[in-house]
């Protein structure tokens, strides 16, 4: 990777969602605004008059964790404004920032810091969609509906999806892969019965059945990632088969969850061995330009 092609990138992955969001300025909304000010700065929106985003991609959201953040937020307010568009009808829609807005909603608050944008329904869906993929808070099924809307609907690259979420190109590809996967399959992605890289490990099989049955399986024995993938070879090369893995022992499931958060952030296989709070992370790449991509991350670049 060329010293040019490196800066090039970090300046593409430097623009984040103000590049999508042309402001407003304050002469332009028709209606008054509780602590107005220009130059798009935050203000005072009441929260009875802004409505939910209809593109948004988010489907399942924490309950614990939305208590949670209510309960920040009646101790220390909200710290990040939320985005807004001004609708015909003089209400506001939501943009960006739902769960400050339920959890605003749930703490009892009246109002909410809000920033005004100007945008069209195209423009809501796709900060909408970027927005939480660059928050990596979706599901991974969700975050593969997410790019795979802005594949069909915006017409974008691969390579353009990852400039726009700060991602690698290989990462969005092994999302968008995850499609085709049965939908039970899905499923058990969706509530955390199979994680990430089981799912994309679980591709190797032909067919919906086989995978269908290969993800009972794992599940059934709580297989780990590693030996979900030999046990996949097993099945596909029968003949190097010598026995049925067996499950790990126990493994703490802030470790387990560390490990597949490091692997979705990264696009890269992740390993933690820990025991007693002691050990390693172990990070797998096949490729020089993974190695330059991680490089660059760890360095903050």
């Amino acid at each position: 990777m060329t010293i040019a092609a490196s800066d090039q990138k970090r300046r593409a992955l430097g623009k984040g969602l103000d590049s999508l969001l042309p402001r407003v300025h304050a002469a332009t909304a028709p209606v008054p605004i509780s602590g107005e000010q220009e130059g798009g700065k935050p203000r005072e929106i009441p929260l009875e008059l802004i409505d939910r985003n209809p593109f948004q991609t988010r489907m399942h959201v924490d309950e614990a964790q939305l208590a949670e953040l209510a309960a920040s937020i009646t101790a220390n307010g909200v710290v990040q404004p939320i985005l807004v568009r001004l609708q015909a009808s003089g209400r506001f829609q939501l943009i960006a920032g739902e769960r400050r807005w339920r959890a605003s909603q749930l703490a009892g608050k009246k109002t909410i810091p809000a920033i005004l944008r100007q945008v069209s329904d195209e423009q809501a869906m796709e900060i909408t969609i970027v927005e939480n993929l660059q928050r990596a808070d979706l599901n991974p099924m969700e975050q593969a509906r997410a790019f795979d809307r802005l594949s069909r609907e915006f017409h974008m690259t691969q390579e353009q999806m990852a400039q726009r979420t700060g991602k690698d190109r290989a990462t969005v590809a092994n999302f968008l892969r995850l499609l085709k996967l049965p939908v039970g399959v899905q499923t058990r992605v969706e509530t955390g019965e199979l994680s990430f890289g089981h799912a994309r490990t679980l591709l190797a099989l032909e067919g919906a059945e086989e995978m269908e049955k290969a993800a009972q399986r794992v599940v059934g024995l709580s297989l780990s990632v590693r030996q979900t993938e030999s046990y996949v070879q097993g099945l596909l090369n029968p003949e190097r088969t010598k026995k049925e893995p067996k499950p790990d022992p126990p493994v703490d499931p802030n470790v387990r969850e560390a490990a597949e958060m490091l692997q979705q952030m990264l696009g890269l296989k992740v390993r933690i061995e820990d025991k007693n709070g002691r050990g390693k992370v172990i990070i797998e790449y096949a490729r020089l330009e993974d190695f330059d991509t991680l490089l660059q991350r760890l360095a903050g670049a």
